[in-house]
């Protein structure tokens, strides 16, 4: 079977599902598309991994024994910077709204095409800020004492960057490209490339949570990532 290009090739990627065939499946199609791949039968499996290797995505299914796959994905966001993406059986809103809460980049109902899993990853890696040299001085928007600059997409707290999810960061930098404009979450659901549906729009409502977690000093009444009654969200910067 064929497939587009990776966008980021060579990318190292974490399979972690229960499923012995699936695993081997997955494997296979995403070496031949370009991938490097290592799997893991469970949590406890990928944590013996991970604590030996970096990985550019990890795949993590749900349903597995032992720990699930929310509970770990919350777990991976508190300790590493990993991009996620949750294989779920149950086509529930509520069950792919608590994998975005838990720290999740996207999510995939099964059963699925291997192809459009091979789709939804190279979409998250494109999401991805892209760091490179740039000549020009840097322009920065000032969040308190956080700055965001807007040539490189990134957050910094002083020295330190703050470490972001994909979809964190194309939220934010959707938002730090139009300051003081409110912007609608059925535009935000098109910035981020997902069907502009109800259960996407709560996505966005996630998001917009956990972002201000990350840039607020009391994120339930936020200065700097407001909502706009009517209009959507808006960024407003010192």
């Amino acid at each position: 079977m064929n497939g587009a290009q990776p966008a980021g090739p060579g990318a190292h990627l974490l399979i972690v599902d229960d499923d012995e065939r699936l695993r081997g499946l997955l494997q296979r199609f995403l070496m031949r598309n370009g991938f490097l791949v290592t799997t893991a039968r469970n949590a406890a499996h990928a944590r013996r991994i991970l604590a030996g290797l970096d990985f550019d995505l990890i795949v993590l299914d749900v349903m597995m024994p032992g720990q699930d796959g929310v509970t770990f994905c919350s777990e991976l966001r508190a300790g590493r910077a990993v991009l996620v993406l949750l294989l779920t059986a149950r086509d529930e809103a509520a069950d792919r709204i608590a994998g975005l809460e838990a720290g999740a980049d996207d999510y995939l109902t099964k059963p699925f095409e291997p192809r459009e899993l091979l789709l939804r990853i190279n979409a998250i890696l494109r999401r991805m800020p892209q760091v490179a040299p740039v000549a020009a001085a840097p322009r920065m928007l000032t969040l308190g004492a956080l700055r965001y600059d807007l040539e490189r997409a990134e957050l910094w707290d002083g020295a330190r960057p703050v470490r972001l999810t994909a979809g964190e960061a194309q939220l934010m930098r959707a938002l730090a490209a139009r300051p003081g404009q409110a912007l609608a979450r059925a535009a935000l659901v098109e910035e981020l490339g997902r069907g502009g549906d109800q259960v996407q729009e709560r996505a966005i409502d996630v998001q917009i949570t956990r972002l201000r977690r990350k840039i607020e000093t009391d994120p339930r009444q936020p200065r700097y990532l407001q909502t706009v009654r009517g209009e959507g969200y808006m960024l407003s910067p010192d």
